[in-house]
C-alpha cells in the first residue's frame, strides 16, 4: 500500500469571519495523488478556524451560517475572560471542529451533490493552513 505525504496548503482569508470553499482544491489533491480507493481527512491546525462539509450550490448557506454562529457566540460576552478578545472564535471552532474525513471511490470524493468542504475562519483575516492526509485502501 503506497504511503502519501501530509499535504500542506496555505489559504489568504480577507474578512474576521469567512467560509471558504476547499472542495476544488481538495479533488486535485486526490487526483494529483492517484488515490483511487480510501479516505482522505481535512485537518485545520488552528484553534480559531475549522473545517465542515454542507451546502456549496448556494452562497447564501454560507452567509446564513456565519450569521447563526455570531448570534449564538458573539464577539463580545461580559464573561469572557481570554485576554486576546478572541473568546468567540475559539467557542466557534469547538463547535464547528477542526477535521472532515471524506471517502475516496474511483479516484473521486464521495460527496453529496450539494456538499462541498468548507474552511471556517472565525479570526480572521490571516493566512492560515489547511492539511490533508490520504490513506489509501489495500485493496
Amino acid at each position: 500500500m503506497p504511503r502519501h505525504p501530509l499535504i500542506t496548503q496555505s489559504l489568504t482569508t480577507r474578512s474576521r469571519c469567512e467560509i471558504i470553499d476547499l472542495t476544488a482544491r481538495v479533488r486535485q489533491i486526490v487526483r494529483d495523488h492517484q488515490v483511487r480507493d480510501g479516505i482522505a481527512v481535512v485537518y485545520v491546525p488552528h484553534t480559531t478556524a475549522g473545517v465542515t462539509i454542507n451546502e456549496n450550490a448556494d452562497p447564501d448557506v454560507k452567509h446564513d451560517m456565519l450569521r447563526k454562529l455570531g448570534e449564538l457566540v458573539p464577539l463580545r460576552e461580559r464573561y469572557y475572560q481570554h485576554g486576546e478578545g478572541n473568546s468567540d472564535s475559539h467557542v466557534k471552532t469547538a463547535m464547528v471542529g477542526n477535521s472532515a474525513t471524506l471517502i475516496i471511490e474511483g479516484g473521486e470524493l464521495v460527496l453529496g451533490t450539494w456538499q462541498g468542504i468548507y474552511f471556517c475562519e472565525f479570526d480572521g483575516p490571516r493566512t492560515r493552513q489547511f492539511m490533508v492526509k490520504l490513506i489509501e485502501s489495500a485493496e
